[in-house]
């Protein structure tokens, strides 16, 4: 069953995907309306509970109550959708290793190597904001998603 995002359990495991485009008005409203659908019908055929949320126009999150196990088949279809979505809207949804950081009040998409270069011109230091995109949980989310740098593992690059 589809759940609201917010009354999942802190326990939920929690799938990141992030976005190397800001997802503008459009296709936000148009991805908004496929994550729904595909959940809804996900929860349905797989008798799960499950949530989904779009932060800073860039991250889609979908969690999975641990009601029942989380099965290969479950997440292969996840996995599979957003496989399609990146397809559909060129956009990748599947490398999690790159670099999300805020600069100022935008959220930035970079691979590691250039933010190494950011590091060495000073454009980024060790309090700025990243985002750690291997979460597991709800509540990891909640507390450690958004951090300084310097409580990341990002810290052995300053």
């Amino acid at each position: 069953m589809l759940v609201d995002f917010n009354q999942l359990e802190n326990n939920a495991k929690v799938f990141l995907y992030p976005s190397n485009k800001k997802f503008h008005p459009e296709l936000l409203s148009e991805i908004e309306t496929k994550v729904n659908n595909f959940v809804t019908q996900w929860c349905d055929k797989n008798d799960i509970e499950a949530g989904f949320d779009i932060k800073h126009q860039r991250f889609i999150i979908i969690a999975i109550n641990n009601t029942k196990p989380i099965t290969t088949t479950i997440i292969d279809e996840l996995v599979s959708f957003i496989f399609t979505l990146q397809l559909e809207h060129e956009i990748e949804l599947l490398d999690k290793l790159n670099v999300c950081f805020k600069q100022g009040e935008f959220v930035q998409y970079k691979d590691v190597k250039e933010f190494k270069k950011l590091i060495k011109n000073k454009s980024v230091n060790k309090n700025t904001i990243v985002f750690d995109n291997l979460i597991n949980t709800k509540e990891e989310l909640e507390s450690d998603w958004e951090l300084p740098a310097e409580d990341t593992w990002y810290s052995r690059m300053f």
